[in-house]
């Protein structure tokens, strides 16, 4: 075990893929918005209870779409939380907005519900709370607050597809919900993601911004003579190869996400002696949430040296890696961004943190490696660092 390689990610293997993609080929409709398309956003509109579903070529693409569909102006606020991926920084700013940066909660890393009334001006259009993890944030409070205050809710559900908070899917909670099929996911086509929708109006409209900003699914569905330019848009279609190879992992997305609860559960348990010493911090899962056991992370204890973990465990051919620069002090978060408040735990999960390898067929015995590691790894990490104090 010790001379294998053990890779941070794998994607999911699906059979039925190979013969999507061949019927694919020999079909006239490569483009996207065909057969497979339509299978996808069908299961994706099972398994999230929403209104409406739109394939999109990427999950990045979706927020983009979700806030062109709102019309989000040049000057206009959206908070949230900093520790997540550009992307949904990238989405507000790229309409002239202004992401505005709040702390997250230390049990699941998810935006601190607490603290966005503080963040909220006359400006704030939208909440964009991101499921960290696949792991809900709280949105009973989120949605509560944005009635009050008229805003939109996009849930960044990127990481979350298959999980629920308090019985309801992820991203049918909100107005959006915006998920990735990227390689890195639970259930994925290498790049893809999809756009939830629960307003028809608003539907309508993304429809439209979809396909370039014409109505030309009105006019392929014959409820119009032909198909112009009526709004502003763009091209966010996933084409039907990677609809194709979504399509066969859709179709076995609970049996993926039973295995990945499962080994998730696993690292859980052997990870309880470490975190019961001191050595680190696991995860806390509040009793509502249902997740899809997309991430296992730990937050290492302040003495130890991130970096040297990292070299040690690739040292020993295990390939574990950390996570999101906040973006609070990245040089494109300085420059469009606004700060609420003190964001410790932002920075501190920005520094400590680490996730462990975690895809579909890892096994039992590599998981005790994984972890038996990561011990001899923090341990010559703090033995070095008392050595060089001359302790």
């Amino acid at each position: 075990m010790n001379g294998s390689f053990i890779p941070f990610n794998r994607p999911s293997q699906c059979e039925r893929a190979l013969e999507y993609l061949k019927a694919t080929l020999s079909d006239s409709k490569t483009s996207g918005d065909g057969p497979f398309t339509k299978s996808c956003q069908d299961l994706i509109a099972k398994y999230t209870d929403s209104t409406e579903v739109l394939l999109t070529h990427s999950g990045t693409g979706a927020l983009e779409l979700a806030l062109l569909s709102i019309g989000l102006s040049e000057g206009e606020e959206v908070v949230v939380p900093s520790f997540t991926f550009s992307s949904s920084a990238n989405a507000i700013a790229l309409r002239g907005g202004i992401p505005v940066f709040v702390d997250v909660r230390p049990d699941t890393l998810n935006i601190n519900e607490s603290l966005i009334v503080n963040a909220i001006t006359p400006k704030t259009r939208a909440i964009m709370p991101v499921h960290y993890a696949g792991v809900a944030c709280e949105m009973d409070l989120i949605c509560s607050i944005a009635k009050d205050f008229n805003l939109c809710v996009i849930e960044d559900a990127a990481q979350a597809f298959m999980s629920t908070y308090r019985g309801s899917p992820l991203g049918s909670i909100g107005d959006f919900g915006a998920f990735s099929f990227h390689e890195t996911k639970n259930i994925s086509c290498g790049e893809g993601g999809a756009l939830t929708i629960q307003n028809q109006l608003i539907a309508e409209r993304a429809t439209a911004i979809r396909e370039k900003g014409t109505n030309r699914t009105a006019f392929i569905n014959g409820e119009t003579d032909k198909y112009t330019w009526i709004d502003i848009g763009s091209s966010f279609l996933l084409s039907e190869f990677g609809a194709a190879v979504l399509a066969a992992q859709l179709e076995e997305c609970e049996a993926i996400t039973a295995r990945r609860i499962q080994m998730w559960s696993a690292y859980y348990d052997l990870t309880s002696d470490l975190d019961f010493r001191g050595l680190l911090s696991r995860p806390r899962i509040p009793d509502h949430c249902y997740h899809n056991g997309h991430i296992f992370w730990v937050l290492l204890c302040d003495e130890v040296d991130r970096t040297k973990v990292i070299a040690n465990m690739r040292a020993a051919g295990i390939q574990i890696t950390f996570h999101y620069v906040p973006l609070h002090s990245s040089p494109q978060g300085k420059k469009c961004g606004r700060i609420i408040g003190d964001l410790c735990e932002t920075d501190r999960a920005g520094a400590k943190l680490i996730r462990l390898p975690l895809w579909d067929g890892l096994t039992m015995d590599q998981q005790e490696h994984v972890v038996q590691s990561l011990e001899n790894a923090i341990l010559e990490s703090l033995h070095k660092g008392f050595s060089s104090d001359g302790k």
